[in-house]
């Protein structure tokens, strides 16, 4: 038997569209029509199905709701202007309990979580290998949705976990079960065990738009790193890296990258795979960092000043071409340029037009990509902070000096242990490795404030306006200490309506 006795046989999965009869070579598409979860091949539709909320449908998104609620928040981007979409609140940290980004996240990252459940609870482990590895899909996924809501919605680890409240723990599918929030710790723990249950589970080498083991250990490089469990952080990033599936882009076509799907990609460990048919347009994580000459994106949300400075302190730095100017054209096309014989860049709204590719032309359409949740330089920053964090000093400055030179530095741009160019300490060298190679992933917020670290706003945007708290106009920098209540966001009064066992952050 597949299925337990008691088991609910149907599920609906999200009146999803199915665009091809291969179910293999569509990794996001589920049924439009009520699958049965007693056969392996259900189980496997409604898998697809889960791994279909990821992209969603339409302007909105889960995994753009997420982006802007991850990457908005910190020191890397400038918004150039006002905007009555809920990113506005987002980037200014002027969070509300009726915030339209933060109530979607949530409750999608829920229905991801029912929707694994189902297959969790209805599938008998044990029976075959197909089975056993559609499982430990699902707890990957289920503990990713968990992940994701408790980094968001919750204080960082490192601040008193056993204490501070997380999030709910869903371990069903039954909805009139209305559980309170676990501490962080509990979730964390909770997290870690799924995942460590999903490794033993899988035994699949599955493409990069799938959970397998090493998708897995990846994933428990980096809690383990946000829980300063560094020993286990260092051992699973070596079972990725010492796996040999993964190898870091090259060179000379690292501009590249982010153009191209994730199974042509060596380096993407995971990624939610966005075919053509995803392509969101306006709605698209990139279109807020990119406007075409044809008005395809918003084109308001730029690279910073203080991001940019830091890369232009190695002009050999491949990285560099992940940003694009937008420069002043003569009515020739030429670009303009000014008394130095510098091309002159355009602004809007006073902001300088510097364009994020990160989020385009995959398969040369430009709105379109398939996010990156784990790829390999990650792994090795993950354990270089871990090793500084050791004391191996030497270790740690071997894996950012590889992020380095992979992206074209050479001799005196690389650091040792007699050279750290003017900072104080290998962490630092460290965190801001990961602030050059990981921008605009998600990251640096909470890389910020897990590690006890202010968010330093100090260069022009939209977040100096004056009726901004924790503004200083004198200094020209808004400043978000570690400890501050907005570092995590409300939760949304919906919820707290629907759920009596919740509570509010402060």
């Amino acid at each position: 038997m597949l299925l337990h006795k008691k088991s609910i046989l149907w599920i609906a999965v999200a009146a999803l569209m199915i665009w091809s009869c291969d179910l293999n070579n569509v990794p996001f598409d589920g049924q439009e029509e009520d699958v049965a979860l007693e056969s392996i091949e259900g189980v496997q539709a409604v898998t697809y199905g889960n791994y279909h909320r990821f992209v969603g449908e339409g302007y909105f998104s889960y995994m753009r709701d997420l982006h802007k609620m991850a990457e908005y928040p910190a020191d890397n981007v400038a918004l150039s202007g006002i905007t009555t979409d809920p990113l506005f609140n987002t980037y200014n940290y002027n969070h509300t309990a009726n915030q339209g980004d933060a109530d979607r996240l949530w409750g999608w990252a829920y229905e991801i979580i029912y929707g694994t459940n189902r297959v969790i609870e209805e599938v008998e482990t044990g029976e075959s290998a197909d089975a056993d590895q559609l499982v430990g899909e699902n707890l990957f996924m289920r503990a990713l949705a968990h992940f994701h809501l408790v980094t968001n919605f919750a204080r960082p680890y490192t601040q008193s976990p056993e204490s501070n409240p997380g999030i709910p723990i869903k371990t069903n599918s039954d909805p009139d079960e209305l559980p309170g929030r676990s501490t962080v710790a509990e979730v964390y723990d909770f997290i870690v065990d799924d995942l460590l249950q999903s490794a033993d589970l899988m035994s699949m080498d599955k493409p990069n738009s799938y959970a397998s083991t090493e998708v897995v250990y990846g994933l428990l490089s980096r809690i383990y790193l946000y829980m300063e469990e560094n020993e286990l952080a260092i051992e699973y990033a070596n079972r990725v890296i010492d796996s040999g599936r993964y190898s870091l882009f090259g060179t000379s076509d690292l501009p590249n990258y982010y153009r191209l799907p994730n199974e042509s990609n060596p380096e993407t460990i995971f990624a939610i795979r966005h075919t053509q048919d995803d392509d969101h347009g306006f709605g698209n994580i990139g279109s807020m960092y990119f406007r075409s000459d044809d008005g395809v994106g918003w084109g308001e949300m730029f690279a910073s000043e203080s991001f940019r400075d830091l890369l232009k302190d190695n002009p050999d730095d491949r990285r560099i071409e992940f940003l694009q100017p937008r420069y002043v054209l003569d009515d020739d096309g030429i670009p303009e340029v000014d008394d130095s014989g510098e091309k002159i860049v355009d602004t809007r709204n006073g902001y300088p037009i510097w364009y994020i590719l990160k989020y385009s032309f995959q398969d040369d359409i430009v709105s379109l990509s398939s996010p990156v949740i784990l790829r390999l330089a990650e792994i090795y920053l993950n354990r270089a902070e871990a090793n500084a964090k050791l004391g191996n000093d030497s270790e740690a400055l071997e894996d950012v000096n590889l992020i380095r030179e992979r992206a074209g530095l050479t001799g005196d741009a690389l650091y040792s242990e007699g050279d750290l160019h003017g900072h104080i300490s290998v962490l630092d060298v460290v965190l801001e490795e990961r602030r050059l190679e990981l921008a605009f992933e998600g990251h640096r917020k909470f890389d910020l404030f897990r590690n006890d670290r202010a968010m330093v706003r100090d260069y022009p945007g939209t977040h100096l306006n004056p009726n901004n708290p924790g503004v200083d106009m004198d200094e020209g920098t808004q400043i978000i200490e570690p400890d501050a209540p907005r570092v995590v966001f409300l939760i949304p009064e919906n919820e707290l309506a629907l759920n009596p066992n919740l509570v509010q952050n402060p």
